[in-house]
């Protein structure tokens, strides 16, 4: 059998098995995320079947889902709307940092992995994974919500903050100088002030330039920018989420509502690869010698999150409900946590890292969405109570 038809037999097995497990999770009344991260350790390397044609083309999938993830989730607010939360939400941003961050390089610390390994595991305990967040909002139907704001404002602070983390951790695995790791977080931080500024002041013309004549032409024009300045921005190694995030806030008013609708089921669809693929890149034997390891970390990493959006939550006057709200979209971690994990383990960071990273991540990434949905009914006790 020639590779072409191996692709299409393996890419649409997937896509029916996801088909399926998606609709029997809405009869469940759960959400489908945890059942596409175990789809893709059953296809993934040494799993029950493994993908041998199919995966690469699932990556380049994956990576259009996180676009396509980020890009509703930026039509929802203005340009001015994002640069008043950022302000607003920039000194619960910096307790993001310090408060997650500090669990995952102490652990690297108090194991001996050295402090090139530390800071790798500081960035995989601080990022908060944008794609199953989002999800979670959407399902749980949180989008309207006064805390929501608040949520994607810490969710935006922690992108650029990886903006400027990212060159940081490559550069101390690099080896490089002082000065080389300086110029590399230099061009970073350019890149997400020009990024900026053009939202800011260029959005009337795009504006103009997104006019469309029919649904067809604006998907087009939509996805085609997005997916420019995400590769612009990931190759001066700015997150590719940022850059599509920007997209989305540029536009406002009934043009972002009508490509909000055209693009929702282009993000559900592409999303489920990214959870896919996130579990084949995950060796199921890998994980239970350090799976007391990341559990423990886990268990800490959810408190913190829980901390900090109920800190940020309440700064913004929400109430008690919305706070714990806040802090449960906060919990899951995905795929920047793996794009960092992999650039320390790839280098040579620490062996041990790899497992842990991953065992952590995939316990996050199921438990976190089921976790949002289980505790619904608390949330609604405690807002009928107040």
């Amino acid at each position: 059998m020639n590779q072409t038809a191996i692709l299409f037999l393996e890419f649409g097995a997937v896509l029916l098995g996801l088909g399926v497990l998606g609709a029997l999770a809405l009869r469940v009344g759960v959400s489908p995320i945890p059942l596409y991260l175990i789809a893709g350790l059953a296809f993934g390397t040494g799993g029950i079947l493994p993908l041998t044609t199919s995966k690469e083309f699932v990556s380049v999938g994956a990576q259009l889902g996180v676009i396509l993830v980020m890009l509703p989730l930026g039509l929802e607010y203005t340009a001015d709307e994002l640069v008043t939360s950022l302000k607003g939400n920039s000194r619960a941003g910096i307790v993001d940092v310090v408060v997650n961050a500090a669990p995952g390089a102490v652990c690297a610390l108090l194991l001996g992995w050295g402090p090139v390994a530390a800071v790798a595991m500081a960035g995989v305990t601080y990022a908060t994974s944008s794609s199953i967040t989002a999800r979670i909002l959407s399902d749980l139907g949180w989008i309207g919500n006064r805390e929501t704001p608040v949520v994607l404002s810490l969710l935006v602070f922690e992108e650029l903050a990886m903006a400027i983390y990212l060159p940081i951790l490559t550069a101390m695995l690099a080896g490089l100088s002082f000065l080389g790791g300086a110029l590399t977080v230099g061009i970073a931080l350019a890149t997400v002030s020009v990024v900026l500024l053009v939202a800011l002041r260029g959005g009337r013309l795009i504006q103009v330039f997104m006019a469309r004549p029919n649904p067809e032409v604006l998907v087009l024009k939509m996805v085609g920018l997005a997916l420019l300045v995400a590769g612009v921005a990931q190759q001066l190694h700015v997150s590719a989420a940022v850059g599509a995030f920007l997209v989305g806030i540029v536009l406002s008013g009934k043009l972002a509502e009508d490509a909000q609708a055209l693009l929702i089921p282009m993000r559900d669809l592409f999303a489920a690869m990214f959870f896919v693929f996130f579990g084949l890149q995950t060796d199921p034997a890998t994980i239970g010698p350090v799976a007391g390891l990341a559990a423990l970390l886990a268990l800490v990493s959810m408190v913190t999150k829980l901390v900090t959006g109920a800190y940020a939550a309440r700064r913004a006057g929400i109430a008690r409900a919305g706070r714990v709200r806040a802090g449960m979209a906060l919990i899951p971690r995905g795929e920047f946590n793996i794009v960092i994990a992999g650039l320390a383990v790839t280098a040579g960071a620490h062996p041990d890292l790899g497992p842990v990273a991953a065992a952590y991540v995939l316990i996050l990434a199921a438990f976190g969405p089921l976790a949002a949905r289980l505790v619904q009914p608390l949330i609604t006790a405690i807002a009928k109570r107040a």
